[in-house]
């Protein structure tokens, strides 16, 4: 059990890219898996509080790690909330636009380097990293940035899903013919 979600659980009822031919992005699939981590939020909240305060993770350091994620899972909604958040956390449009593409740029502060593949790593794995990559991230941030980092990863794979919810809901009543449009790239 990760993160207060147990594995098989979650891969058997998240829908990924394949799966349905014509929604291509991850959803709750299942109220049940949103109530787990919705479950998991709620009872870290006093986590949640640590790792948004600035001395914990910086508001760019956080945003880049929430961009890797939100770019993994095509949330149109959260892309363009966190876009503007980038923007007054000081990062730049080339930084950005980078993010975007789907890549990681190569000219961030080396010391969130590590942690924002491991986030794009942790999103592409539906938030079940392998034990090896999280020892690394704890090792080089110690369990206090480890613990920031994944509840941040948390927060905002729960936004995506929901907001993917919330278009293939669209899909579905509109016979596909709203919410399927997934971010511009």
């Amino acid at each position: 059990m990760i993160d207060g979600i147990n594995k098989e659980t979650q891969q058997n009822t998240l829908i990924s890219a394949g799966q349905n031919k014509e929604f291509r992005r991850r959803y709750y699939s299942n109220w049940r898996i949103f109530w787990q981590d919705f479950q998991v939020l709620l009872s870290q909240r006093n986590q949640i509080k640590k790792a948004l305060k600035e001395d914990c993770i910086s508001p760019a350091f956080r945003e880049r790690l929430m961009m890797a994620v939100t770019e993994v899972n095509d949330c149109r909604y959260c892309r363009s909330f966190h876009v503007q958040q980038a923007y007054q956390a000081g990062l730049s449009e080339q930084e950005i636009q980078t993010y975007l593409s789907g890549i990681i740029p190569e000219d961030m502060p080396p010391e969130e380097k590590l942690a924002v593949c491991y986030a794009k790593y942790w999103a592409e794995n539906d938030a079940q990293p392998d034990l090896a990559s999280q020892n690394q991230i704890r090792e080089a941030y110690g369990e206090e940035g480890f613990d920031a980092i994944q509840i941040i990863l948390r927060m905002i794979r729960m936004g995506n899903l929901l907001g993917n919810t919330g278009d293939y809901i669209l899909f579905w009543i509109s016979f596909g013919r709203l919410g399927s449009k997934s971010s511009e790239r």
